[in-house]
């Protein structure tokens, strides 16, 4: 088995970004998986897992993701916003327009002000 360097990581990293791109969210996570064993405390890369969960629609395993990013990054909007589309496709649709209403006062873009629903 060839050696695991930090630079194999990066390399399995930008590739995931693309199957991720070609929709090949299972292909990501593969890679993926391999990183974060490597690097647990990499944010950037749990929160592309959680985005190739959320588009293999493996909803639960993207809402831990989401999670755990949201535990060391409480104020990353996007992060807010895609688990609340993750609880919304599951139907926890509190947990949705609360996470919505975060990631909107976090980051008022216009789409995620459409999503908060402040108006009711």
């Amino acid at each position: 088995m060839p050696e695991r360097t930090p630079e194999t990581h990066v390399i399995h990293y930008r590739a995931a970004e693309q199957l991720l791109a070609a929709r090949d969210p299972r292909g990501a996570v593969k890679l993926l998986d391999g990183v974060i064993a490597a690097h647990p405390e990499n944010t950037a890369a749990r929160l592309l897992r959680a985005r190739a969960f959320f588009a293999a629609a493996q909803l639960r395993s993207a809402e831990l993701e989401f999670t755990i990013v949201l535990e060391r990054e409480p104020d990353n909007a996007y992060a807010h916003f895609v688990l609340a589309r993750t609880y919304e496709r599951q139907s926890r649709l509190d947990l949705a327009r609360r996470h919505f209403r975060l990631a909107a006062a976090l980051d008022p873009k216009p789409e995620y002000l459409e999503r908060a629903h402040f108006d009711t």
